[in-house]
């Protein structure tokens, strides 16, 4: 099993930023798919963005809420993903977690193929 251990949440203003990291114990190992989600008091954890850190150029994707706010990236060196989030909103408010599909995907992973998961850090935007 992949450890992942997220930091870099907190309290915030709204336009603020903040900067989420995410060790990982292997790099890229197994892992082809790595994704930050995140889950409200009383909503189901929704994708907020994912990386193929596989051979060949990086690819993203991101849910269209955040899409031009929030920039997933990788440092191979630091086996680190980083999710930069930009104009954060009241509603990015939110436990956000950082998942690994170890193997081999065609496609990206649904979220419930993701099977590592690290402990998340809360993100708190107040208006």
């Amino acid at each position: 099993q992949v450890q992942l251990v997220e930091s870099g949440g907190g309290s915030v203003q709204a336009g603020g930023s903040l900067r989420l990291s995410c060790t990982a114990s292997e790099w890229p190992g197994r892992i082809y798919y790595m994704g930050w989600f995140r889950q409200a008091p009383g909503k189901e954890r929704e994708g907020v963005a994912t990386i193929y850190i596989g051979s060949g150029p990086a690819r993203t994707w991101y849910t269209d809420s955040v899409k031009g706010r929030f920039t997933i990236s990788q440092d191979n060196f630091e086996n680190t993903l980083y999710l930069q989030m930009n104009s954060l909103k009241p509603e990015d408010t939110a436990m956000y977690y950082c998942a690994a599909a170890p193997g081999y995907w065609s496609r990206p992973p649904a979220v419930n193929e993701y099977t590592d998961w690290g402990q998340g850090t809360q993100v708190t935007v107040s208006s």
